[in-house]
């Protein structure tokens, strides 16, 4: 296909220059024979044809310098076509081709990305479902076979493992609604420090439990316009995932505190920290830090949620020395 591209290319300029060339020696044969002299009649025809021997190698030239890249683009993009994504092309030619040949990478190369982060979508949904559904179907053949008693003990992992099963369904139905640009959010005037403390008081039970210390550090902020139960469930996620990584006697603190039109979520730990490279991966979808528990998912809910809101999240983490995730909630005008 590029070569035939190439072909049609070359012999359409090839017609349009011997198009001119006709023309320019017709108009030195009509001068020629207007002034009369025989030298002028024979000098003009062959200027003219020199003339038009120029232009044919130029824009031969020039064409061939176009159609060849343009050509390589032709047969990439029936490569993409085919399934064979990340295909790249060389940048050459004229700088409009340059640019229309990184834009065709840079959209290659995203294809390939997108393709291989949903199988591993899929294949970390499929691990993560599975686990649940195992324990279940275990103790439930086990009830059927008397092996296992249907008393309350086995009863409770069962819902135990179910709950996981609604969560992370509903977590996963959260991600999907959030990249389709279609999480709905219920705005109404909210406290966000009245939110973080009760959220905080619901989880002080467990963190006692663990030995740690939670404590919330609530300031007099603006009311937002936000959906309060998208914001409880991001303190939830950051909250639950810093008593995870957080060792008895360490301690986790919820700030709310105002800033420039905005208003700030910090939740700090004292827990083992991470390096540059994790604290990279740390919003991506299934990451785990080490063999941490959880499927994953909490940080990236927390990333989608504040966005939807058109706030910001960022992290900060140094090894040894605890996590702190930020969020800034806009003050929205009017």
């Amino acid at each position: 296909m590029s070569r035939r591209f190439v072909r049609r290319a070359v012999g359409f300029v090839v017609l349009f220059v011997a198009v001119i060339a006709v023309v320019i020696v017709g108009l030195a044969w009509l001068l020629s024979t207007l002034v009369g002299p025989l030298i002028l009649s024979a000098v003009l025809p062959a200027i003219a044809v020199l003339i038009g021997l120029v232009i044919v190698l130029r824009l031969v030239r020039g064409v061939g310098r176009a159609a060849a890249p343009l050509g390589d683009l032709i047969e990439a993009s029936g490569r993409v076509e085919a399934g064979e994504f990340g295909v790249q092309v060389g940048e050459r030619g004229p700088r409009e081709i340059r640019a229309l040949a990184r834009a065709f990478n840079a959209m290659s190369a995203r294809l390939a990305e997108d393709t291989e982060d949903r199988r591993q979508l899929l294949a970390d949904v499929s691990h993560e479902l599975r686990t649940p559904l195992t324990v279940i179907q275990g103790n439930v053949e086990g009830m059927l076979d008397g092996l296992y008693p249907a008393d309350a003990a086995h009863l409770e992992r069962i819902l135990a493992e179910a709950r996981h099963l609604e969560r992370l369904v509903d977590d996963l139905r959260t991600l999907s609604l959030a990249d389709a640009g279609a999480l709905p959010l219920h705005r109404e005037p909210t406290d966000l420090a009245a939110l973080a403390i009760e959220v905080v008081a619901g989880f002080e039970p467990q963190a006692a439990a663990d030995g740690l210390s939670l404590r919330a550090e609530a300031a007099d902020v603006t009311p937002l316009e936000v959906d309060p139960r998208r914001v409880r469930q991001v303190i939830a996620n950051l909250v639950s995932n810093a008593l995870r990584h957080t060792p008895a006697g360490g301690s986790v603190t919820v700030a709310v505190q105002p800033a420039v039109d905005a208003v700030e979520l910090a939740v700090s730990d004292t827990g083992s920290g991470m390096d540059a490279q994790s604290v990279e991966r740390a919003f991506d979808r299934f990451w785990r830090l080490g063999d941490a528990a959880g499927a994953g998912l909490g940080l990236g809910i927390v990333r989608d949620l504040v966005r939807a809101h058109g706030g910001e999240v960022s992290l900060e983490s140094t090894p040894g020395a605890g996590t702190v995730v930020r969020c800034r909630f806009p003050i929205l005008a009017g």
